[in-house]
């Protein structure tokens, strides 16, 4: 499977992201940020940064790369889409999500590895995943607290999108404890932690992020 990696200008996991899709087994292809071609990948992953170097808001000027057009109407059609830290801020300043997220209500940078709970198994990133499991993940975030008015909270926890909640502490102020969240297909998901940093027990706190990218391939992680 062919997974486009998008770099946009201040883009720092863009390699980090690349090299999970290669140890789960799957080919990285590199899409730039002012080339509107997918180069006919089968999923797009936004990772995390500072693109633009979160100028005006985060994201906010990434949302109108001309890749981002592409990459909007390819999820409409299905295409799944993996937004990391920063590609979870596009992709709700794209409104591929609903929500924002804003400056951490401690008011300062946290980067710890932070529990997660699993909670949604049914979308094309987190099939390899059970019900209700613990996976330890790092995160390393200014402004990751996740943020939407009360329908749209309650809307999601309806309908089963809440993907992974933070468990044994909530690292940001994110309403209702919400690391990530999924569309209505389940094509599109944006989680604030890196799972790119947990694929190899080498260099992360473990492998517990592989599975997001095993999920995609159908590979055992």
């Amino acid at each position: 499977m062919r997974v486009g990696v998008v770099t946009f200008p201040g883009s720092l996991d863009d390699r980090d992201a690349a090299r999970a899709v290669r140890v789960a087994g799957g080919e990285a292809v590199p899409l730039w940020h002012a080339d509107p071609s997918l180069h006919d990948v089968d999923a797009v992953i936004l990772p995390g940064g500072f693109s633009y170097g979160d100028y005006l808001r985060c994201g906010a000027i990434a949302r109108f790369a001309p890749v981002m057009d592409s990459i909007v109407l390819a999820a409409h059609d299905g295409l799944p889409v993996l937004g990391i830290c920063n590609g979870f801020q596009v992709l709700c300043e794209a409104h591929l999500l609903p929500g924002a997220l804003i400056r951490n209500d401690s008011r300062r940078f946290v980067c710890r590895d932070q529990l997660l709970a699993v909670e949604n198994t049914g979308t094309r990133w987190t099939a390899h995943y059970r019900q209700g499991q613990e996976i330890l993940i790092p995160i390393k975030n200014g402004e990751g607290g996740y943020v939407a008015d009360k329908r749209t909270l309650d809307e999601l926890e309806a309908s089963g999108r809440v993907v992974v909640r933070y468990a044994g502490g909530n690292p940001n102020g994110s309403y209702r404890d919400i690391a990530g969240i999924s569309n209505e297909a389940g094509n599109v998901v944006g989680l604030m932690p890196h799972p790119e940093h947990a694929v190899e027990a080498l260099t992360g706190p473990g492998t517990d992020g592989l599975g997001f990218f095993a999920s995609l391939l159908g590979v055992a992680a």
